[in-house]
């Protein structure tokens, strides 16, 4: 038994769901109405990466092989940069015109006997669906889809509107590799993304700041005027070809536009019509879009229609509520990670001004890997030998992994770039660390990392998250951390420490019993920037007063001098998640009127002061950094840009080193997790505020760590997690890899040997 089909858009998404469902059953009736004439469209070339063409291999052989014959296959990557070029090979891309795409989707259905309807400019879906008495109706009718704005209420479409003005044109120069061309002018940068869709004509999209663009005047110009000044600006890669433009049917500058990313909520509309509900479901970019800098749109619509084809034909005896759901739930899970790929992607050629003052070489790296799906062992894989080249390049000698190379800061040399997480362990007792931290941060010591960070230790009893973290305001204590300093010394490692106050979320049980809830008894006072409890449950804290604010700097300028005393290496002030420090910072927990609160630049005055009291006791030779929190995730709260100011204010007062984490200073914070979801706030300050930055957040893999210090996005990382589960991660790391650029405790080589033995690297 068949069922009554619409799709709204004869797009690739309804095309291809059209004759992907006829195929499956032919007793389907199926309809496609498009507003277009026949075999008619606009665009260029569009893109597919090899495995989505073996996608479609999957869905349907005869439609991929005719796709894949009208293909242009190229493996190249070329990067033009300030005079200069670089070319990488293996990345495996396809091209095809977009109207010759559609064309062989529209012969397709019609061979399928899909009844393909033209010129239909649907106004009304729901009188439509009735008239084809449809059972499904399929909202293809792409990125400005009426369909979606109607039934928002139910859709929630999340609409952000990129920054960047890009035009879609073409040319007759034919380019053999992936291009990327950037040029400056004396209102700032523009970058061409080229590539070659047929024999005789490339894709080529030039893209700008809309304030560059603006600045330029090509607002005011016309269509003719903006494709001339495009083409004089490109004019070296052009080869004396002309640049196109196909939106006659467009004036002015309005085919300059910004990049819309869709999300929606949800997928599924329900209507009763004729007594029977009928869903309408959004797909391909009706539902969601990608940028366009990784190639994923059309193909997210392609697999949008494979994969609810294939849900229908796993589930022949399921309702259609079970069918759409299911679908939904699998799709927006593959969707949300291209569209965190594709966010990250924009926000690199947004910002290409952060990278420029790079060489080619790490401006390549960067560009390759700035979508963070590309990582550093997947280049080796696409081409073993550029990157090796590059990583010599890096090393300034012999090639190496990136984490692996030493770093100095000041007069600290650091034998690589791996650092042990700042991590409680609540052992500490009356705030004097014992056998368990020495054998713990000894461990560590001898597990390869270049820099072990001690966790954040109070310089007042009061000043601790819990009964069991460590303090540093007596001699006992100071004697007990200069036993491991020691140790770690012995070594080959270095040892830092983190300083901070508890704040609001002081006086808490341990980290097993329950996280940042009150103790069940004996709880001490609090004192925060203001009288704002962390939760519902834990105590209200007093507002500091500037005796408080006195008496507490002093504090942790005798604690610098005991941790200097006590041999450590690094110092750190800790002002991020919503601890005392940052609770001044984060506008939701800072309520001031006085000097210390408003505005930015009053709210990280006490913290300013703080460190700068620190930094003049703390010996010049010696490191000294920030932890902060980059974005609070939070309604009101800090985001990035205010981030880049606090960089900016700790890199004046004398900072070495900017820290970066995120989130945790309010409850109310909804972080977007995904691997390495911090780094991009390393990345930016370190690119804009020129100060080093440590990465932190969910990197877990050697793959992360050289893929961040080899593109430039942070100077070090620290690796919380895994270090608790291996202490010997770095080590680890380096054997998978393998590298021999690590050097292993003596009486731990026969290990070693075995280790390598059986990961069959070579020596």
């Amino acid at each position: 038994m068949g069922m009554n089909i619409m799709c709204i858009g004869g797009g690739p998404a309804g095309l291809y769901f059209a004759l992907l469902m006829k195929q499956q059953n032919p007793a389907h009736q199926i309809t496609v109405v498009e507003r277009n004439r026949p075999y008619d469209t606009f665009g260029w070339g569009v893109v597919f990466s090899d495995q989505t063409l073996q996608n479609l291999q999957a869905a349907d052989a005869h439609t991929a092989e005719l796709i894949g014959n009208a293909f242009n296959h190229w493996d190249d990557i070329e990067v033009f940069f300030k005079g200069q070029s670089v070319r990488s090979t293996g990345h495996g891309f396809c091209g095809i015109g977009r109207k010759h795409l559609l064309n062989i989707l529209q012969q397709r259905c019609e061979e399928l006997d899909v009844k393909l309807v033209f010129e239909t400019d649907v106004a009304d879906d729901q009188a439509l669906a009735l008239h084809y008495q449809a059972d499904l109706v399929i909202a293809s009718d792409g990125l400005n889809s009426r369909i979606r704005t109607r039934y928002a209420d139910t859709y929630q479409p999340n609409i952000d509107v990129r920054d960047c003005r890009f035009v879609w044109l073409g040319t007759h120069k034919t380019f053999d590799a992936f291009t990327f061309a950037f040029e400056e002018t004396e209102h700032g940068w523009f970058q061409a993304h080229a590539y070659k869709y047929d024999e005789h004509t490339s894709t080529f999209i030039v893209e700008t700041p809309a304030s560059v663009w603006q600045a330029h005047g090509i607002d005011q110009m016309s269509q003719d005027e903006a494709v001339a000044f495009c083409q004089n600006l490109f004019a070296k890669y052009l080869d004396g070809h002309e640049l196109m433009s196909n939106a006659a049917h467009l004036r002015g500058s309005a085919n300059w536009i910004q990049f819309p990313r869709v999300i929606c909520n949800t997928w599924v509309h329900w209507e009763t019509l004729n007594n029977k509900r009928t869903p309408i479901v959004l797909m391909g970019d009706a539902a969601h879009t990608a940028h366009y800098s990784i190639g994923s749109g059309t193909k997210l619509a392609l697999e949008d229609a494979i994969d609810l084809a294939n849900t229908f034909a796993q589930h022949p005896d399921a309702d259609m509520a079970t069918v759409l759901q299911a679908y939904v739930d699998r799709r927006s899970v593959e969707v949300l990670k291209i569209q965190n790929a594709a966010r990250n992607s924009t926000e690199w050629f947004e910002h290409v001004n952060r990278y420029t003052h790079m060489d080619i070489e790490q401006f390549t790296y960067s560009l390759l890997t700035r979508s963070q799906r590309i990582s550093h062992e997947n280049l080796r894989v696409r081409d073993p030998q550029w990157l090796q080249h590059f990583e010599a390049w890096l090393s300034g000698g012999r090639a190496k992994a990136p984490m692996l190379l030493p770093y100095t800061l000041r007069g600290l040399s650091l034998k690589n770039r791996i650092v042990v997480s700042p991590m409680a362990t609540y052992k500490a007792v009356n705030g004097v660390v014992n056998d368990f931290h020495l054998v713990h941060h000894g461990a560590r010591a001898l597990g390869g990392a270049g820099l072990l960070m001690v966790e954040m230790t109070s310089p007042t009893p009061e000043g601790r998250i819990t009964p069991g973290c460590p303090g540093l305001w007596n001699d006992e204590q100071q004697q007990a951390f200069k036993r491991i300093t020691d140790f770690v010394h012995g070594q080959d490692a270095h040892i830092g420490l983190q300083l901070g106050h508890s704040g609001a979320k002081g006086s808490t049980q341990l980290g097993w019993e329950a996280i940042d809830e009150p103790l069940l008894a004996n709880n001490w006072p609090l004192m925060a920037a203001s009288a704002v409890p962390y939760g519902p449950n834990n105590q209200t804290p007093r507002a500091m007063n500037t005796d408080d604010m006195q008496a507490l700097t002093a504090a942790f300028v005798a604690a610098s001098l005991r941790a200097d005393a006590a041999g450590f290496d690094w110092l750190e002030l800790h002002c991020a998640h919503g601890y005392l420090l940052s609770g001044f910072i984060c506008p939701l927990t800072n309520q001031r009127s006085d000097e210390f609160g408003g505005s930015l630049a009053n709210r990280c005055r006490y913290p300013l002061q703080v460190f700068q009291a620190m930094r003049a006791v703390w010996p010049a030779h010696k490191p000294m950094s920030v932890r902060i929190s980059a974005h609070d995730w939070a309604p009101g709260g800090n985001t990035d840009d205010d981030a880049v100011a606090m960089a900016q204010l700790f890199k004046a007062a004398g900072c070495d080193l900017i820290d970066v984490s995120s989130g945790q200073t309010t409850r109310a914070a909804k972080p977007v997790y995904g691997r390495m979801y911090q780094t991009p706030f390393a990345d930016r300050i370190r690119n804009e505020v020129h100060i080093a930055t440590m990465a932190v957040g969910a990197i877990s893999e050697a793959d992360h760590a050289n893929s961040i210090i080899a593109a430039g996005r942070a100077d070090l990382c620290a690796i919380a997690r895994p270090h608790l589960a291996d202490p010997n991660w770095t080590l680890h790391e380096a054997a998978k890899l393998g590298s021999r650029d690590v050097v292993w405790p003596q009486p731990y080589e026969s290990g070693r040997d075995q280790l390598y033995r059986l990961l069959q690297t070579p020596r």
